[in-house]
């Protein structure tokens, strides 16, 4: 499988770790979109969340979870967050793997379009 996301978990293409659990990989977006970036994924290939099975929630769980630390180890936990998921061509998915965008670090402004783009 040609998954780009799969081969930073197996590290043939390398990134810049921010926490990284069993099952949960959390790095920083190569062209972010807020002064934090982060991008958290499962090490598991699900390819949307449209994909999530009840089998799965124990992982959204943990990716939630990790979301937490994350924004704690960067700092941006009290001052606020954004996570985002897309879902499907017309959200701006374009990597087929399932992943949240933590951005963070300055006010944000309206939602407009955090695409795939910036993976």
């Amino acid at each position: 499988m040609d998954d780009l996301f799969l081969k930073i978990v197996d590290g043939t293409i390398p990134s810049k770790k921010v926490l990284e659990t069993e099952n949960v990989l959390a790095f920083h977006d190569i062209q972010p979109a807020a002064p934090v970036h982060v991008l958290i994924i499962p090490k598991k290939y699900i390819p949307s969340m449209n994909a999530v099975t009840e089998e799965d929630l124990p992982l959204i769980a943990e990716i939630h979870r990790v979301a937490i630390e994350v924004a704690k180890k960067l700092g941006i936990a009290e001052s606020g967050y954004r996570l985002i998921n897309n879902c499907g061509p017309d959200s701006g998915q374009a990597v087929g793997h399932l992943h949240y965008h933590l951005l963070g670090g300055a006010k944000l402004g309206a939602l407009t379009s955090i695409s795939d783009s910036h993976a």
